[in-house]
Order: structure tokens, then C-alpha cells, then sequence
């Protein structure tokens, strides 16, 4: 489907709001659509650039009023679906951020990356919880749940949300918290974006001292003996420490350190916040499983948390395919092995093993709808999605799934879910019961399902009765507040 909007309905949303709105026939289009993930191509009907919450109000009193669906993104990094037709605002001049040194919490507009975050909270020896890239939005991560890299020792990143500000299908701006629209705040944690468009969080920070973290790397020979490691040594971790190990197929690109530049490689992630002496204890078992290529462990500061992970800073275009782990016994590390190990040929640069419990296993603040509580680890793919692999990776994915399904825990983590093919498989985040609060919300907030695109739970489409001559309604698929 798509709709199209006449100059004068064009003209009037120019004249409603403050922020610039951009036809496909525009310079600015294309920039302003643009996603982190090279790979999804939105094509909304109108593209709108909110500068705050007044603008995103009128701009979807706009779009209610022509039955017209929206959309909205920030940074990009988790459209895994394209848009197609409808109005997309994108909320990347949103840039509202204040720190409470004193209480210890943030306040960010919808289109604060965690970087900014970080090197302000720093300057007050503070922290926020961030992942493992600073270059995502704050909004949309947190949507979602948040898996920080201290996420064993806090919880998710929603866990610790004060209050939401929410613009609902009608544009209506509400407050959102604990005690004020309850249901709204425990379906957003974790909900992404069923339920409208966040313009502005509120949260809590931590102290940002005694960190010990950084990434070892084992040559790819060695996965068998690393990974064996890897599953002795989790179980006893301390809830102070959260760990990860990936299998990287880096490409040999100047982006690459030499070392590794071109190389099959095992990747652990480490990190620890406490006595330095005992986060370096911690990690001994996994430095005398195999010889290692680089060590790059040690005390660190909350604003090089990039240096862990180092994941990508420049747009790519990917395909991604996550899922959650009940547990990793035989089965599953002869599963990773004939998938990933020595000698395999495969198109996935990298598969990694997050590990979860600790704090992640409760939530901290009441309910909320965070998949991965009651998981083991998040296991994640991901892609160069360019021909002629782009058209094999959905085939190399699902194989990948079925061996490892004896393993699998039946949800998903929302925010490293991937690409979806279908009505069910966008659902698949949520547990029944959360599916069910969810739908209910939604016709209550968003009757006609005006929020359409990404993970949403299913509704009937929205209404295609034509509104006025020259508008017809839309759908898509595009992640919600990334």
C-alpha cells in the first residue's frame, strides 16, 4: 500500500509544526530517512524532522486526521525493516540532556545517543547504563529493555527509568511513570514502540569508578578450547562481572586493528565493576585457556566502554538473526563449533554469546515486559547483507536456529531480535500474557494502529477508507525509537 498527500495537506503540515518535512522530490529526503543499517531502505510518503515534543504532537494530529501511519527513528541502528509509505519523524534533532549530579539521574530528548550521555555523566563521575556502541539512541535501546555491559550487576537499562513522555495516536503528551499511567509505564519497558512515540526519558545513573573491562582475542584455531572455557568459567561468575565471546570472521579493511586485520577470531568480552585485584582474579581461568593474540583487559574509564565491544561506528548494511539460550551444554557447543569453528566457511562475521542472569533476572521497579529475564545467554548473528550472500544468509540463519533450538528459549530479546518475516515472528519478544496487555493498551492508545511498523503486536490494519481524495493509508515495517 501507500498513501500519497496533496500539496496542501503537505503545506499545512509544514505550517503546524516547527521542524522541516521533506518530500521524496527533496534534496534533504534521502539524509533524513537514512538508517545506521545500510541495508534497510525506508520509503515513507513524508519524512519530518521533530525539534520537540509540540512538533511530534502536531505532526501525528496531521497524520490522524488523513489516516495516515507513522513512523519514527532516531539513529537508525535498529531498522531491520524497511518503511514503506507513510509519515516517518524522525526525532534526531531532539538533543535535550541534563544531568542531576546530586539525585543521579539524566533527562534526554528522543534523539540523545548514549555517547553524550557518557561523556557528560563522566565529568560528575557518574555513568548511564549503555550497551555495547555509544552510537545508539538512548530512547529506542531502553525501549526495548537495554542489555548494558554491566547489565549482571544493575539489570536492564529500563529497569532503572523514572518517567517517560509519550505522544499517543490522538497526540496527546503524557507523562509516564511508576504511579502516573501505570500500565503505559510498565508496557513500555520492554514494549518498544506498540504504544506512540517517546520524546524525553528520565533516569537513573551510577558511579562510574572501578571499572576493569576490555576484549581478549584467541586465533580462531583455538575456538574449541575457549569456548569449552567459556562455558566452565560463567557459571561461577560473580554478579559484578558480565562477560560475552563472539566468533568474528573480521574482513581486511583498514577499519581492523593489523593484528587481526583479515583473521578468523575468537572475541571475549569482559567487565567488571569493584576491586581491581579481584576483577583481574576473575578473569585468569579465560587468560590460560589458549594462547592469546592480544589482551586488551585492564582498568577503564565509563567513556572508552566502546573499546569493548568495538562494534562498528560507520553505517554498514547488515542482517541480523538473535534469539535467547536456555542454557549451553554439549549439543549447543557442537552446534556453535560445526556452525562457527576452524574450517567453516560461513558468511556470519560474527555469532556471539551474550551472558545474562544476575540482576537481569528480576526486574527492579515492579513489571515490565523486558524479554531475556529468564534466559541464560543472547545468542546473535550477524551479516554483511550485500549479493550474492544477502540472498542465502535467511537459509544460513534458520539452520543455525534449528540446531541450536534444543537449547532455545522460546522468546527473543527485542533489541537483538533482527530481522522479522512475519505477523508471528515480530510478536515473538513477548510472552502471551504480555502480547495480551499490550493489545489491549493498543486499543485503548491506538485504536486504528497508526503505530504499524516494527515489533508491534498485531491489530487489524488501519482503516483504508479514504479520507480525502488524494490520501490512502499505509503500512510497513521499521523499528520504533532506534
Amino acid at each position: 500500500m501507500q498513501s500519497h498527500a496533496s500539496f496542501s495537506d503537505v503545506s499545512e503540515l509544514q505550517l503546524s509544526v516547527r521542524g522541516p518535512v521533506f518530500t521524496p522530490a527533496d534534496p534533504g529526503f534521502a539524509p533524513e530517512v537514512a538508517a545506521f543499517n545500510l541495508s534497510t531502505q525506508h520509503q515513507p510518503d513524508l519524512a519530518f524532522g521533530a525539534l520537540d515534543a509540540e512538533d511530534v504532537s502536531a505532526a501525528i494530529r496531521w497524520a490522524a486526521e488523513r489516516g495516515m501511519p507513522v513512523s519514527v527513528q532516531s539513529t537508525g541502528h535498529g531498522a531491520t525493516n524497511a518503511i514503506e509509505g507513510g509519515l516517518l519523524i524522525s526525532t534526531r534533532r531532539m538533543l535535550e540532556l541534563s544531568i542531576d549530579p546530586l539525585e543521579k539521574t539524566a533527562r534526554v530528548g528522543a534523539g540523545v545517543r548514549w555517547k553524550a550521555v557518557v561523556e557528560l555523566a563522566a565529568t560528575f563521575g557518574l555513568m548511564g547504563l549503555c550497551g555495547s556502541t555509544t552510537d545508539v539512541g538512548v530512547v529506542g535501546y531502553t525501549l526495548g529493555g537495554g542489555l548494558p555491559i554491566l547489565g549482571r550487576k544493575y539489570g536492564f537499562a529500563s529497569d532503572h527509568v523514572i518517567a517517560f513522555e509519550l505522544v499517543t495516536a490522538d497526540g496527546t503528551q503524557r507523562r509516564v511513570t511508576k504511579d502516573e499511567n501505570s500500565e503505559l509505564f510498565y508496557l513500555l519497558r520492554g514494549g518498544k514502540g506498540n504504544l506512540g512515540i517517546v520524546t524525553a526519558m528520565e533516569f537513573h545513573l551510577f558511579p562510574a569508578a572501578d571499572l576493569y573491562a576490555g576484549g581478549m582475542y584467541f586465533d580462531g584455531e583455538h575456538a574449541p578450547e575457549v569456548l569449552r572455557a567459556f562455558r566452565e568459567w560463567v557459571p561461577s561468575l560473580p554478579v559484578d562481572a558480565s562477560a560475552s565471546m563472539a566468533f568474528l570472521r573480521l574482513p581486511d579493511m583498514e577499519m581492523v586493528p593489523e593484528p587481526l586485520r583479515g583473521k578468523f577470531v575468537i572475541h571475549l568480552r569482559y567487565a567488571y565493576q569493584g576491586d581491581l585485584a579481584t576483577a583481574a582474579e576473575v578473569l585468569e581461568p579465560m587468560r590460560h585457556c589458549a594462547p592469546f593474540m592480544m589482551d586488551a583487559t585492564g582498568p577503564l574509564d565509563s567513556t572508552q566502554f566502546d573499546t569493548i565491544h568495538q562494534d562498528p561506528d560507520q553505517p554498514v548494511p547488515v542482517r541480523e538473526h538473535g534469539f535467547l539460550l536456555d542454557r549451553l551444554d554439549d549439543q549447543a557447543e557442537d552446534a556453535l563449533l560445526r556452525h562457527f569453528g576452524p574450517g567453516v566457511e560461513s558468511p556470519v562475521l560474527l555469532a556471539e554469546l551474550r551472558l545474562l542472569g544476575g540482576a537481569l533476572a528480576k526486574s527492579t521497579d515492579g513489571e515490565d515486559i523486558v524479554g531475556g529475564r529468564d534466559a541464560a545467554f543472547s545468542f546473535f548473528m550477524g551479516a554483511i547483507a550485500v549479493p550474492p550472500v544477502l540472498d542465502i544468509l535467511p537459509g544460513v540463519f534458520s539452520a543455525v536456529h534449528e540446531d541450536l533450538r534444543p537449547a532455545a528459549n522460546a522468546g527473543t530479546f527485542v533489541n537483538l531480535h533482527g530481522h522479522f518475516v512475519d505477523a508471528e515472528d515480530r510478536e515473538r519478544p513477548w510472552l502471551p500474557s504480555a502480547r495480551e496487555r499490550l493489545r489491549k493498551a493498543k486499543a485503548e492508545v491506538d485504536p486504528k494502529n497508526m503505530f504499524s511498523f516494527g515489533h508491534v503486536v498485531g491489530l487489524p490494519v488501519i482503516d483504508q477508507t479514504v479520507l480525502l481524495e488524494d490520501v490512502v493509508t499505509a503500512g510497513g515495517d521499521a523499528v520504533l525509537n532506534n
